[in-house]
């Protein structure tokens, strides 16, 4: 009897270190199944920026990028739904993103057209004052 016992308190002592193992192990299985909280702030910003770009009218300057946001911000309320919170952050970002660069390459065009008409009134003003120079004799 003193054998298995002794044998007994050897295997319990043995398996101490495999107990706190396989404990560590299932926590950290656990841990990594937990899902992550729902994006909702992302996909509030990113529907804020959507609604920005239509609201400055980018449409007509960057239809594609504003296009892109649409879609991802679509793709991140399906994921978000089937509970893919990290895939669903990851488009409510991307969508956000593709928002704001619609709305800058929008603003950089628009900048552009009035520069355009800006040198265009600058050349008219100038024909206009060389013509009404010419007609004038010191």
């Amino acid at each position: 009897m003193s054998q298995n016992s002794a044998s007994s308190a050897s295997s319990q002592r043995l398996s101490s270190p495999w107990r706190f193992v396989t404990l560590t192990a299932g926590m950290l299985l656990l841990a990594a199944c937990a899902s992550a909280p729902p994006p909702t702030s992302a996909l509030q910003a990113a529907e804020q920026a959507i609604t920005n770009a239509e609201n400055a009218r980018v449409a007509d300057y960057a239809s594609p990028e504003l296009n892109s946001a649409r879609q991802n911000l679509a793709a991140a309320n399906a994921a978000s739904k089937d509970e893919k919170m990290v895939l669903a952050l990851r488009l409510a970002e991307q969508a956000k993103a593709d928002a704001e660069l619609a709305t800058a390459k929008a603003a950089a065009a628009k900048a552009i057209v009035v520069n355009d008409d800006m040198r265009k009134s600058n050349t008219i003003l100038k024909q206009e004052m060389q013509r009404n120079n010419s007609g004038v004799t010191p």
